[in-house]
């Protein structure tokens, strides 16, 4: 089946650019992987042509295979003892004032990865004293003490993604991941600390409807997730789920408006927002209006 063609809104060029081209020599010098291109990202040239990525850990291998997703899957790489200090030495020479930190799923370790993730953390943290840090984590298979882990190394925002509606999660990720799961990681970092920010997102266009994008944002401000992003899919190959629909940045509009009324701290929703897009912007922004409503 020939996939549909690209509406305007989604149509954008290849990326390039001075600062794109400085940041990619960059990563590739120091062995580092971006999510920004393991994913595909058609944010890359916009976002890394301001000086920002998103620095991919613990390989670019997933032990799971989401039929969304394109970072490779299979048998991951060694933990590199080492990368939490490259990382932190990188983030301190582009003098980034905020950082999203991720990862691959490492089933194949005991604690998903948590421990190195956490070390990674606290490392740039140590480094880079005055830096504003994201984590989007994994489930880590729900393991509590996991998850303890990367809370006690104090991030400013958390992110864990539920990626889909509860109806369509078996369809599109993997078998290892659950709506359910991914709720109760995002409970579990708010209920440990109830100051760092959680924050998740929602990818449009496989066949959701809208009463179940309306649940699904209900159910993350039921356990006080304060930042959602919501985009358009895009398919990365043939071998993964195809798109159903294209959704107009009209009703990425109206949908952005129904989660204000909940009350989420701020909402990014539009075709081409991923979940760490203007990660920075989105998280300044709250603590403006933050700001704005003390002084009120």
């Amino acid at each position: 089946m020939k996939a549909a063609r690209k509406p305007t809104w989604l149509r954008i060029g290849p990326p390039g650019g001075e600062s794109y081209t400085k940041i990619k020599q960059s990563l590739r010098l120091k062995g580092l992987h971006t999510v920004c291109e393991e994913a595909r990202c058609p944010n890359i040239s916009e976002c890394w042509g301001t000086g920002t990525a998103t620095i991919m850990i613990m390989g670019d291998i997933c032990s799971r295979g989401c039929r969304f997703c394109a970072v490779d899957n299979g048998r991951p790489i060694l933990l590199d003892p080492y990368e939490p200090r490259r990382v932190a030495m990188t983030i301190r020479e582009w003098g980034l004032k905020y950082v999203v930190i991720t990862s691959v799923c490492r089933d194949d370790i005991e604690d998903g990865g948590a421990e190195h993730m956490s070390n990674t953390i606290r490392t740039v943290k140590n480094l880079c004293p005055k830096i504003i840090l994201e984590t989007l984590i994994p489930d880590f298979r729900g393991n509590f003490q996991s998850i303890k882990k990367i809370v006690e190394s104090e991030p400013e925002v958390i992110s864990h993604n539920i990626e889909t509606v509860r109806r369509l999660t078996s369809r599109i990720r993997d078998a290892r991941a659950s709506y359910e799961q991914s709720l109760s990681v995002l409970k579990i970092c708010k209920d440990f600390n109830s100051g760092i920010y959680t924050k998740s997102s929602i990818m449009l266009g496989l066949g959701e409807e809208e009463k179940e994008i309306v649940e699904a944002m209900r159910d993350l401000r039921s356990i006080g997730v304060d930042i959602l992003t919501m985009g358009q899919y895009l398919q990365p190959t043939q071998w993964h789920l195809p798109v159903i629909e294209y959704i107009r940045p009209e009703k990425f509009d109206a949908l952005r408006e129904i989660a204000e009324t909940m009350g989420f701290a701020y909402v990014a929703s539009g075709p081409l927002v991923r979940s760490s897009y203007k990660a920075s912007e989105f998280f300044l922004q709250k603590l403006v209006n933050d700001r704005t409503s003390i002084a009120n």
